[in-house]
């Protein structure tokens, strides 16, 4: 027996076994594998080849309805030997290498991408979801309704527990309930050092400075964690850090996507609303509706608002951008906006309706088109591709009507000026170059006189030219700006037709904007100004919505102790798993409604109990009986997100500039020349923090993509964490970590002459806590190596100690206690 592995992204797949005799499948591939077979496969043998191979016709035999009709094969025998597509009838006779050769027709054939795509579904192992074959659903069921996501909240009350001392919180009650109920006892709690450092880290994405591990560990006060806790939800980088966690759903980026990865100089506009608006502790619901409908809000609110709520689109905006015409991959982009939408919002996958009913979820092919039809009527910003190179379709950020003022009172006369000097240089240029061709046309026996009078007017022309050109320039710099956002505006309202197979250019029936049929099923009003997106917004962010509130806390959890309550947590759909602890998931969700929709209020609830203050101590009967840490008897120790390495680097190194990040010094529009072989690239250096660094989608940053940063291209609810030879050979081989290093060694020596305190100052900045005894000997006897070691090199002696301190900072900052949080 052999097992078949395959990686697909990042997600290693059994995707089958393989016996002698005998063809076996797994019972249910891996969901990266399942999204393939639903968001290509399926599509594609509808669309080819079930005309004449489904449950009716099956011509010579063959069924292509299920996996098991293919393994079996028709008359011809069998149409797939799973993991080895170069052996399979079905790619032989599709690439016309064997007869019969499919589909018959030569001007049917399919293209070399279906043939690629078959090729390397059936190397996978041919994945398909178990005992689903392909077949229309019916109506949603009752079954499918009483499923427990989609059930209305409820207020849970708090259980009964043997242990009423163990509890601080209530949320702790939930905890201990199920601890009980397993046999499980919880480990202690984390000591005050340990703590602040996991909450510092936790909520703002800094290390605390030995000074707030001071105060912290020194203060008697029974509140005193409670302070803490408080202190950093005031902190400006409280917003830095969480709402890079929404940037990582929104898959924000800074470029658009598509094939030559064309600059949005005005994204981090929308970036920075999220920054501030966690900031702020802004009501998610509110968060919610200005991100979907910012625009139709704005002239109804009040004017300081109006910019900011424009911007919040960019939530919308941000979607991908396909291909070279937009007009042409509109559709994708509008997928990508309903799957971003579903996943960050509700936890569902309704991209997957985008080609036939969801196969696992009560989400119908109708449904999918009754959302594309309130987004296909919504006007969204152009950022230019290698066919149009130019951005359109931006919003200003201001009203119309100070909008139309603006351009009529200042643009217009701007541009009128610039038209004259712009005229004025060509004019200049096109005497120049006359009178450079009549100078270069003089016999030489020309008359001197003749010749000097020519050069003379020739000269004055370049002088006139270059003061023209100089006008022009300076006239430019002074240009005045109507500052745009990267931002949707409403467009055209209309209704869609369902695209067979998920093909705009076959269409099916027409169907109303509406909201899933699920969650209530309302319709877009017919006088709904903006196409229904308000609507959207009001339906996305209603507490009668059984969904997204219980996402969002999940989200919170999640992200506060590395696992939600529910582990799959942009999939609440039967795919996804069930939560852990479903009563405490409700209760949460319930007091987040009760609090007026506050994040900083839950993050108080989750931080201040003691299930949060727990050590990362292990135990072996406990562990025994749950590996995964599933009830939480334990706090599970972590690596930092790489945002957070990098900002714990300069912070180390004293170089952290923690004012805020606004544009990225792009080129200038005017230079833009992107193709597809010549698509942007850049790479910004800055010592801001990570979340303001320039995110390109088709280039990962190389700090942030080798740390496992979040994946632009798609919405990501959870990121890995890999451990690979070369995160160990960048902290050692780094120029970035070799600067911080000797930034950091410069910081000891300008603070401390003493090597002894600087050692310990040295830990305390990148551990958090006191230099052992051992740890001291240590380090005096390396930096005292090192030192020889460089004379012997023949260093000179006024570098000698900078560069052995330098080499002990990089011991410290390559261990795994200053990147790992217990």
């Amino acid at each position: 027996m052999t097992i078949r592995l395959f990686a697909f992204g990042q997600a290693l797949l059994v995707v089958g076994l393989v016996c002698r005799g005998a063809d076996l499948h797994a019972e249910q591939p891996a969901p990266a594998a399942v999204q393939l077979f639903e968001k290509e496969i399926r599509p594609l043998l509808v669309a080819r080849c079930l005309k004449c191979h489904d449950d009716k016709q099956a011509k010579g035999g063959l069924k292509m309805t299920s996996r098991a009709n293919l393994v079996e094969g028709g008359g011809t025998g069998p149409a797939i030997v799973s993991g080895k597509a170069d052996e399979s009838l079905l790619i032989q006779v599709v690439r016309y290498k064997a007869r019969p050769r499919m589909p018959p027709k030569e001007t049917d054939r399919l293209t070399k991408a279906e043939i690629d795509l078959l090729t390397r579904w059936v190397d996978m192992g041919a994945p398909w979801p178990a005992k689903e074959a392909i077949a229309d659903k019916g109506a949603i069921t009752d079954e499918q309704r009483r499923f427990w996501a989609f059930q209305s909240v409820k207020d849970r009350p708090l259980p009964s527990v043997k242990d009423m001392a163990w509890p601080v919180a209530p949320l702790d009650r939930f905890i201990l309930a199920r601890l009980e109920e397993k046999g499980l006892k919880p480990v202690g709690l984390a000591d005050r050092r340990v703590l602040i450092r996991r909450a510092t880290f936790d909520l703002i994405g800094l290390p605390p400075t030995p000074e707030e591990v001071k105060s912290f560990v020194d203060d008697p006060a029974a509140n005193a964690f409670e302070k803490v806790i408080d202190r950093l939800l005031a902190s400006k980088h409280y917003g830095e850090r969480w709402g890079r966690h929404w940037l990582d759903l929104a898959h924000y980026a800074d470029t658009a996507g598509e094939t030559a990865d064309f600059p949005v100089p005005e994204a981090w506009r929308y970036r920075n609303y999220v920054i501030d608006a966690f900031n702020a502790d802004k009501p998610y619901d509110q968060f919610l509706r200005e991100q979907v409908a910012g625009d139709l809000l704005a002239p109804n609110g009040p004017r300081e608002k109006y910019a900011e709520r424009v911007v919040a689109t960019g939530f919308l905006a941000g979607a991908r951008r396909f291909g070279f015409d937009p007009e042409n991959y509109q559709h994708l982009t509008i997928e990508d906006t309903i799957d971003t939408l579903g996943k960050t919002v509700l936890g569902l996958t309704v991209a997957c309706a985008r080609c036939h009913d969801h196969k696992f979820d009560p989400v119908p092919t109708a449904d999918y088109y009754s959302l594309y039809g309130i987004l296909a009527s919504t006007r969204y910003p152009y950022p230019g591709s290698e066919s149009k190179p130019r951005a359109s379709d931006f919003v200003p950020l201001m009203p119309p009507s100070e909008a139309d003022l603006f351009a009529r009172q200042v643009l217009k006369p701007f541009q009128d000026e610039l038209a004259r000097v712009e005229a004025e240089v060509h004019k200049c240029g096109t005497e120049m170059a006359t009178l450079e061709k009549q100078v270069k046309s003089l016999p030489a026996t020309e008359d001197e006189k003749k010749i000097a009078e020519a050069k003379a007017r020739w000269l004055a022309a370049v002088d006139a030219h270059a003061a023209a050109k100089q006008a022009r320039a300076a006239l430019t710099a002074k240009a005045p700006t109507l500052e745009r956002g990267y931002a949707v505006a409403a467009g055209k309202p209309t209704n869609v037709r369902i695209h067979k197979r998920g093909d705009p250019l076959s269409p099916g029936d027409e169907v109303p904007r509406r909201f899933l049929d699920i969650l209530g099923g309302e319709a877009v009003p017919a006088d709904a100004v903006g196409g229904g997106r308000l609507q959207l917004a009001d339906w996305l962010s209603s507490p009668k919505n059984p969904l997204t509130a219980r996402v969002l806390v999940n989200r919170l959890w999640q992200h506060h102790f590395g696992q939600g309550l529910v582990r799959t947590p942009s999939n609440f759909g039967k795919q996804g798993q069930p939560p852990t602890h479903p009563e405490l998931l409700d209760y949460l969700a319930s007091r987040f409604v009760e609090s007026g929709w506050s994040i900083k209020a839950m993050h108080r609830q989750i931080t201040l109990s003691r299930t949060y203050q727990l050590a990362s101590a292990r135990d072996a009967k406990n562990e025994a009986a749950d590996p995964t840490n599933e009830y939480l008897w334990h706090f599970e120790r972590r690596r930092l997100e790489a945002e957070a390495i990098r900002d714990a680097l300069l912070a180390a190194s004293g170089a952290l500039d923690r004012t805020p990040g606004g544009a990225h010094p792009f080129p200038p529009e005017r230079d833009w020349k992107y193709t597809q072989h010549n698509p942007f690239q850049a790479v910004y250096a800055t010592d801001r923090r990570s979340v303001y660094l320039m995110t390109q989608r088709t280039r990962r940053h190389p700090f942030l993509g080798l740390f496992d940063g979040a994946d632009p291209n798609t919405s990501t609810a959870a990121r890995s964490t890999t451990t690979v030879p070369t995160q160990a050979l960048f902290f050692l081989n780094s120029p970035f970590v070799h600067e911080q290093a000797a930034r950091f060694a410069e910081r000891l020596t300008n603070a401390e002459a003493d090597a002894e305190r600087r050692i310990e100052m040295a830990i305390q900045l990148a551990y958090g806590r006191p230099a052992r005894d051992e740890e001291k000997r240590a380090a005096t006897a390396y930096i005292q190596g090192i030192g020889d070691d460089l004379k012997a090199a023949g260093v000179p002696a006024d570098k000698q100690a900078s560069q052995a301190w330098a080499s002990y900072a990089r011991v410290l900052l390559c261990a795994n206690e200053f990147i790992y949080v217990d």
